[in-house]
């Protein structure tokens, strides 16, 4: 369940995911990409630690799920849980000119579902949050272009891209792929086969925000705060596309993975 409510949450949530985004840019200028694997530990870290103690900070009483922490079983109980990524997309974090990565923070209510978040895409200059969500440009005439993995897009997609007339667009992060919908850069990001909560908690929450359409690939609603934080499948596209997305979904049997 998704209820937005506009409130400086989602303020809070852009200004420290950029606070995070500007700091992973410094580590990547200060390092350098000659050690790879080094330069995605420290980004991980580094951000993680910041995000955490802003969060401490400023929303002492909320709980905390974030991809580089251990997971603290008071979230199932508390009132208000942030859903972070520190660096969604290491790996095109750690490889120069790369700039489809991002920073994710999203605030999930009990009763309400997410009513907050932001992505921060720090190399592309770019903030989106839930409060100020851009509006979606209007579709062209062009084929529906669909956002792929650069490394392991599904392995339903070309059927999907057929069935639509389209083209696929790959890029990294899932964040990335989720605000380039935002944008109106792509027409649809559909995922299946292993993702968690903080990959798609933040940019889900600006997405519905924008007017987006967001399911999980049977067409059931995204959940959040889940004691298995797995959340391994989404659609979020076009709401004129949603049904012929489903639609060919189904037909192909393409189901949840839990």
């Amino acid at each position: 369940m998704v209820v937005l409510d506009r409130s400086e949450d989602a303020a809070f949530a852009a200004r420290v995911a950029v606070h995070a985004g500007a700091a992973l840019l410094a580590l990547r200028a200060e390092r350098g990409f000659a050690d790879q694997a080094a330069l995605r530990a420290e980004g991980d870290r580094r951000s993680h630690e910041l995000l955490v103690a802003e969060l401490a900070r400023h929303r002492p009483g909320d709980a905390v799920l974030s991809e580089e922490g251990k997971d603290d079983p008071i979230r199932l109980t508390a009132e208000r849980v942030w859903i972070v990524d520190p660096l969604d997309g290491t790996r095109e974090y750690a490889e120069e000119g790369r700039a489809d990565w991002a920073v994710h923070v999203a605030l999930w209510t009990r009763g309400k579902g997410l009513t907050a978040g932001a992505i921060a895409l720090p190399a592309q200059g770019l903030g989106l949050d839930s409060g100020r969500p851009p509006a979606v440009p209007e579709r062209s005439d062009a084929p529906v272009r669909l956002a792929a993995s650069r490394t392991r897009p599904p392995a339903f997609l070309r059927g999907l891209t057929e069935r639509l007339g389209g083209v696929e667009v790959p890029m990294g992060s899932a964040g990335a792929k989720i605000a380039a919908v935002i944008s109106g850069e792509v027409d649809a990001y559909v995922h299946a086969g292993g993702q968690y909560e903080w990959d798609s908690a933040a940019p889900v929450a600006v997405a519905v925000a924008a007017g987006l359409h967001c399911s999980r690939v049977d067409g059931s609603p995204l959940e959040y705060n889940r004691a298995d934080p797995r959340l391994p499948d989404l659609v979020v596209c076009r709401p004129e596309l949603a049904e012929p997305i489903l639609s060919h979904l189904r037909e192909a049997g393409v189901g949840k993975d839990e």
